[in-house]
């Protein structure tokens, strides 16, 4: 089982690199687990390559909290307009709302 990391309805994974799957719910979703944002950016590991093969590459997001937004950056993919996007924001209080509901759907499965 792989996470989907949708932003704007898009998938940020499979539109970043195809050849990415996201990393495992209770690896990215856990409490306190690495999406969790902190005041220190630091870069997540959210995916690793699955096509053709399982292999060495890995997708990673910038995460960092401004007061209350969490940030997304050093992102590249392409948005809904075509235009490249690099970074993405988030209310703290709905982002941590989001993950916490993911990670308790994933735990049900």
């Amino acid at each position: 089982m792989h996470t989907y990391l949708f932003v704007d309805g898009l998938e940020v994974v499979a539109r970043s690199d195809n050849r990415m799957a996201g990393l495992a719910p209770g690896q990215l979703l856990r409490p306190g687990g690495p999406l969790y944002p902190t005041d220190t950016p630091r870069h997540v590991e959210v995916a690793a390559q699955q096509q053709p093969e399982p292999g060495p590459d890995r997708l990673t997001v910038r995460i960092q909290l401004r007061g209350g937004t969490v940030i997304w950056s050093d992102l590249m993919y392409p948005g809904p307009d075509g235009r490249v996007v690099e970074e993405v924001r988030f209310s703290l209080e709905q982002y941590v709302g989001e993950i916490e509901r993911a990670y308790a759907v994933s735990e049900g499965c």
